[in-house]
């Protein structure tokens, strides 16, 4: 019987969890720990890091799992590194879920850059009330920016406050709406929206608003995808895994 490890922390990966607790596989789902309150789910949770490529393949090796799939953040380019060489040493069929990009359309105004280091460069100039739509990681670095009011939004309340000099907080969780991001945008006078090319529908509605507002976005684009098989829906992984079952893997 096939054994299934999901590294999650997604909303595809808890939409692959649900798929495949219908069907009766045996699959368990990996946090890397960074969400203080994780949804429920209808499978087993395990929750840490597994001590780099060597501690995962030793993992998948003594819980005999036959299937890994990689449905983390399309920004978590080290495990997802990490995951191939690991699937790899363990003999483990491996594909990646995540999501397609977004792709600018009419009447966005977008700044491509290619990390966060560029995202800051980017902030150059007088200061603005800029939203920065990336969660709690790399907040810090646009200290280095400190003309600007900073506009944070966070899924949990932090344990430390942001190392901002200048910078506002909304503790929420998505998904949201068009009318909720444009309702904040304009209240708290938003000139720039900062946010990493994530893809899917629950996050876009912040780039919908800025185009309805005619704000400029830093877009920091997605690192180079190591996974050989990449699909876009949970349709994909199981289609996947019938092929895998029917070659007797």
């Amino acid at each position: 019987m096939s054994h299934i490890l999901i590294l999650g922390g997604t909303t595809e990966a808890s939409a692959l969890a649900v798929a495949l607790a219908e069907r009766g596989e045996r699959a368990i789902l990996s946090y890397a720990g960074r969400t203080d309150r994780p949804r429920s789910q209808p499978v087993p949770v395990r929750i840490g890091g597994f001590g780099g490529v060597a501690g995962l393949a030793a993992w998948l090796r003594d819980e005999g799992v036959t299937h890994l799939v990689d449905a983390t953040h399309p920004f978590a380019a080290t495990m997802s590194g990490h995951a191939v060489e690991a699937a790899e040493r363990a003999g483990v069929r491996h594909i990646m879920l995540t999501r397609p990009p977004w792709v600018a359309g009419e009447g966005d105004r977008w700044i491509h850059v290619p990390d966060v280091t560029g995202a800051v460069a980017a902030l150059e100039g007088p200061p603005r009330n800029v939203m920065l739509a990336l969660g709690r990681m790399h907040v810090e670095a646009f200290a280095a920016q400190p003309q600007h009011h900073y506009l944070l939004r966070f899924v949990d309340a932090p344990a430390l406050a942001p190392g901002l000099p200048r910078h506002s907080l909304v503790i929420d969780r998505g998904p949201f709406t068009v009318e909720g991001d444009m309702r904040l945008m304009r209240e708290h006078a938003i000139g720039c929206v900062v946010s990493k090319n994530a893809g899917g529908s629950g996050a876009e509605a912040k780039l919908i608003a800025a185009r309805g507002l005619g704000l400029p976005v830093v877009m920091i684009d997605r690192p180079p995808c190591p996974a050989a098989r990449v699909t876009h829906a949970v349709a994909g992984v199981l289609e996947w895994l019938g092929h895998s079952a029917l070659r007797g893997v």
